[in-house]
């Protein structure tokens, strides 16, 4: 056997886990009609396929009508589940992995108008930050019938043949009554301790009768809420044991902080930029006081710590579920001495801020996640080696050039820098986005031990590409920024590369107006500020830099707001003119003719970027598809046949920003899903 912790394996009752590695609960929003099918389970059994030892599957699913899902989640109140959470714990199996699933009443975690449109419940009338619906107080009959709905899905899931159920506390409707944050009811459910945790044994209890001894039920909570006036730490001890003691559960699953709000999720769930596993040593602390079996997950991406937290006693099952998504075959490639084969997690955090805003969840660079019905993680060798050149070493051609190179072809890389990253060589200039260097550096390893040739500080034209006399073209220049549409004064404006790159130096007083609301823009803004700078940052938008999402704005905040900045929704730029030795900036708005004027001594814009194509144009006259594809093919994962250039001397495709501004997941998935089939 391994000497390796992460390998060895956990017995709990009569369930042995075949090593400490497991995917915490998560709704990636794949279901549909409320219901885990194909989509859901195919991306379950790839996990296990992977190797894990326990996965949670589904995160939140709902046990009753008024605690209606996020978009995309799972509906346990309904008996047809049973039949497909049935396949998935199967399959799973098949594989060796244990199988469990996350039960919840979302309380005033959910809106009433979504579903049948029914009043939320909890344990007072105050709603919830981030969702906004007025709950009502939960009376003596809605908790009767919760109890029942908790303990009805629960049994569903014995029958479907999970392994266990765990129930989740933490922001949903049982913390809810724990914590004297949210609890204001008298009486047998509010007030002690042993009030607000009624609602919870009284689930347990019921759910214990109709399951069994053998099948396995825990909780997942915060140990401390990390606020003011909610459960701290000693309650969290307390609560703890209270659990432990009670022979309820065959397991504790520890976190800390409180989720109702984006600073606080954003805490309890750590992206890039904040410190790694910060929550670990309260999971150990409250392992070491209950002598009890604890399962732990909070920005745990790295085999190093993960083998730590099991080796020092902190955990017994430690989860590494974001890491899964990046790359879902961990343990395999553990046991098989090639750590340094896994695609690493970022923090990039793409999945779950999809998630907070309705959408599915996907990995910023792994496009098979939430694919696999589609688009299987294995790449298959072509049936024709064919000669292949790629421009651009951004995202996107070097993921092009992995996959074409997994596929058996010959791979030649023209990269007019001197290293290989594109756009995320500018985004790692800051400290708060270093971790997204390893897209690049996982696939340059990758590329090299497949044989890709680079040439670097190669400013390819068409003679330079056709030269290689290739089969296949793929373009991937990437953009350049996207100027301001300005009736006056474009040439006295900066761009947010120009600030990032170092090319322009910070201003003191500084007008950003930021146009494409992503990264770039609170980059140079946050850059800007930190030199002492007054820094203004205007966007057209309604919302603030909604490209960047909840979770992954926090720290931007958070950052910006400690240092003399200022933030305008609903404002375009429209010229900027000399005044002095400063400038003047005219705002406009598209609601109407006001105009509002800013003195300020520097301008920086950021507005996206615009293809850097010529290449493409040059080439496009000799390709025998002249740039065409197909998009049902590309669609569907099909070969691209398209030849209606007879004298054409090879395909010509351009991928990522050189067809057009979007982001790294994109760009990744273009490349993709057009090699994987050449």
């Amino acid at each position: 056997m391994s000497s390796d912790p992460l390998l060895q394996p956990f017995q709990i009752k009569s369930l042995r886990l075949k090593n400490r590695i497991l995917i915490t609960a998560h709704e990636p929003g794949y279901a549909e009609d409320g219901l885990p099918k194909d989509r859901y389970r195919a991306y379950h059994v790839a996990r296990a396929r992977g190797g894990v030892a326990l996965t949670m599957t589904i995160g939140s699913a709902a046990v009753a009508h008024d605690s209606p899902p996020s978009s995309g989640g799972v509906q346990a109140y309904r008996d047809e589940i049973v039949g497909w959470m049935r396949k998935i714990a199967e399959e799973c199996h098949e594989h060796g992995t244990a199988v469990m699933i996350q039960l919840t009443h979302h309380g005033r975690r959910t809106r009433w108008d979504k579903g049948d449109w029914l009043p939320t419940v909890s344990a007072s009338r105050e709603r919830e930050v981030s969702h906004r619906g007025v709950p009502k107080a939960a009376e003596d009959w809605d908790i009767r019938r919760i109890v029942q709905d908790y303990a009805d899905a629960a049994e569903r899931m014995k029958e479907a043949g999970l392994d266990g159920v765990e129930f989740i506390a933490t922001g949903h409707l049982l913390d809810q009554f724990w914590s004297p944050r949210s609890n204001t009811l008298d009486g047998p459910y509010g007030g002690s301790l042993d009030n607000r945790l009624r609602l919870t044994f009284d689930v347990l209890s019921e759910a214990r009768k109709r399951v069994g001894e053998d099948f396995l039920l825990g909780v997942r909570y915060a140990g401390d809420e990390n606020a003011a006036d909610g459960v701290d730490i000693q309650e969290g001890l307390e609560i703890s044991r209270r659990l432990k003691d009670s022979g309820l559960v065959d397991f504790l699953n520890v976190t800390r902080g409180h989720i109702d709000d984006d600073a606080g999720l954003t805490d309890m769930i750590p992206v890039q930029g904040m410190r790694g596993a910060p929550h670990l040593e309260l999971a150990g602390e409250i392992r070491a006081a209950t002598r009890f079996p604890v399962f732990h997950a909070a920005k745990i991406p790295d085999l190093a710590t993960a083998r730590y937290a099991i080796a020092e006693g902190k955990l017994d099952m430690v989860g590494m579920t974001r890491a899964h998504l990046a790359d879902p075959d961990i343990v395999r490639k553990i046991a098989a001495r090639q750590e340094d084969r896994i695609r690493p997690c970022v923090g990039a955090n793409y999945c779950l801020d999809r998630r907070f805003q309705g959408a599915d969840a996907l990995c910023i660079h792994n496009p098979s996640t939430g694919r696999e019905t589609v688009m299987p993680h294995e790449i298959a060798p072509a049936a024709t080696p064919r000669r292949v050149t790629i421009v651009g070493a951004g995202p996107a051609g070097m993921e092009a050039a992995r996959v074409a190179a997994e596929r058996g072809h010959e791979v030649i890389v023209h990269e007019a820098a001197n290293d290989p990253g594109g756009q995320i060589r500018l985004t790692v200039q800051s400290d708060r986005r270093r971790e997204m260097v390893s897209i690049i550096e996982w696939r340059m390893a990758e590329c090299l031990q497949r044989g890709v040739t680079f040439r670097f500080n190669s400013f390819a034209e068409a003679d330079t590409v056709t030269a290689d006399n290739p089969d296949v073209v793929i373009v991937a220049t990437g953009g350049l920024p996207h100027e301001v549409p300005l009736a006056q004064g474009r040439d006295l404006a900066v761009t947010a590369w120009d600030i990032l790159s170092g090319d322009a130096q910070p201003g003191r007083s500084v007008l950003v107006f930021d146009n494409a609301g992503d990264h770039a823009g609170l980059q140079a803004a946050e850059m800007i500020a930190a030199t002492g700078a007054r820094v203004e940052i205007v966007t057209p938008d309604r919302s603030f830099a909604p490209e960047v999402m909840a979770m992954n704005l926090t720290p931007y905040m958070r950052s910006l707001q400690a240092l003399d900045t200022r933030f305008t929704v609903t404002w375009r730029l429209r010229r900027v003119t000399r005044k002095g030795n400063g400038l003047l900036a005219e705002l406009g708005s598209d609601y109407g003719e006001m105009t509002r004027l800013r003195e300020v001594d520097q301008v920086v814009v950021n507005n996206g970027t615009v293809p850097l194509d010529d290449l493409y144009f040059d080439l496009k006259p000799l390709s025998s598809n002249l740039g065409e594809v197909d998009n049902t093919a590309l669609r569907t994962s099909a070969r691209q046949t398209i030849a209606t250039n007879p004298d054409g001397r090879f395909q010509l495709f351009r991928i990522g920003d050189a067809v057009s501004s979007r982001n790294t997941h994109a760009a990744i998935y273009d490349a993709l899903r057009l090699t994987r089939v050449l």
